[in-house]
């Protein structure tokens, strides 16, 4: 954190807020996919488990 020693000059204050805003915004954006991506990952998961369990089944059923 920096810790100003004065008070901060309008550009500083300026730059932090525009540093905090561009901050927010890619971590509203990979939110955003994130969300976007659940579905088709939890299929993914899903299918990969019913075929692990059919495996399973198969080889250790005797």
């Amino acid at each position: 954190m920096v810790v100003w020693s004065w008070p901060p000059t309008a550009r500083q204050v300026a730059v932090s807020g525009g540093v905090f805003v561009a901050g927010a915004s890619l971590f509203a954006v990979g939110a955003y996919f994130s969300f976007l991506n659940v579905a088709p990952q939890q299929e993914r998961v899903k299918a990969r488990r019913e075929v692990l369990r059919n495996y399973i089944k198969k080889r250790f059923e005797d």
